[in-house]
């Protein structure tokens, strides 16, 4: 897909494994599905086209940006279609506000999409120079700058392991601390100097981008997405209809690992709500990371809601 901002930039943005998310989630002629990150519309477009023509679908996603691109992208579809701007976490509430007892899939791709890392002015990529934000919804919450020019040098190297997984987090912690005393940090720039700064030779000319790991981590922070991942998971079991299906599309192992986790808790003991349909997840096909290699990390895990939940 590509689409065109103000100003005339076009951004380019393909939705991951469509194919396999359509097929999972439109095994039974679904009246309603939920996209609890609807983002620009690929996936939500691929499944109203698969749908029935009464079949309807609730877009739900904290970027305005993206909800005003969706909505014209699905318009053709009219009335089978309602998007709300809010979080996936508060699903079943947006779902009671959309007139929605119960979905017969849920999809969840917690992945930033290719237009919001290629838009300068969102902050979230260290290969353009922009402002220090990275949040989804920009009209509330602390932006990544807030972060990096008020935490203590411990919080932001725990901060910067924790979520991404950075073996250098302290010295790149340090080395922030020492240069927003001189001047605040505000642009990706900025930061990404710092990071340099603090790594080895040999880790700055590494295969992966040494500023990589450190803005996942202060994306993760920014938007808390760690944190509210499980209790989204089991909000979205929450607005299923026994025998609907919830999949999941994550892009790094902090995620992954919640998904599972998950899954499997809600899967055992007495009062167990799902079966796992993925043991391992799914991951993309050689041909789709070849024409988007974005798509590389994708895994997606599925899980059905039991059919003794009718009576629950």
């Amino acid at each position: 897909m590509s689409g065109k901002k103000s100003g005339g930039q076009v951004f380019h943005h393909a939705p991951v494994m469509v194919k396999e998310v359509v097929s999972w989630l439109l095994h039974r002629a679904p009246s309603c599905v939920c996209d609890g990150t609807v983002g620009y519309g690929g996936h939500a477009e691929a499944l109203l086209a698969g749908m029935a023509d009464d079949g309807k679908l609730l877009g739900i996603d904290r970027d305005e940006e993206a909800l005003a691109v969706c909505r014209e992208r699905l318009s053709r579809f009219g009335e089978r279609v309602a998007l709300i701007q809010g979080s996936f976490v508060d699903m079943p509430l947006h779902a009671r506000q959309a007139g929605i007892s119960a979905a017969d899939g849920v999809l969840l791709d917690l992945g930033v999409s290719s237009r919001q890392l290629d838009d300068p002015g969102r902050g979230f990529s260290f290969q353009t120079e922009g402002p220090l934000d990275m949040r989804m919804d920009r009209s509330s919450g602390e932006t990544a700058a807030d972060l990096v020019n008020r935490l203590s040098e411990s919080d932001l190297a725990d901060l910067i392991y924790r979520y991404g997984e950075e073996r250098y987090s302290r010295r790149i912690a340090r080395a922030i601390v020492r240069a927003r005393a001189a001047v605040p940090l505000r642009t990706t720039e900025a930061l990404v100097a710092v990071i340099k700064s603090a790594v080895p030779g040999s880790y700055r000319h590494g295969r992966i981008h040494c500023a990589t790991r450190t803005f996942q981590a202060l994306r993760i922070a920014v938007n808390r997405e760690i944190e509210m991942l499980e209790p989204a998971l089991r909000n979205a079991v929450d607005v299923l209809k026994p025998g609907g299906r919830l999949a999941v599309i994550s892009f790094h192992s902090l995620e992954d690992r919640i998904v599972k986790q998950t899954f499997r808790t809600l899967s055992h003991g007495d009062d167990a709500r799902l079966t796992v349909l993925t043991k391992k997840p799914q991951v993309p096909t050689e041909e789709e990371c070849r024409l988007n290699p974005r798509a590389r990390s994708a895994k997606l895990r599925v899980a059905e809601r039991k059919p003794s939940e009718a009576a629950a």
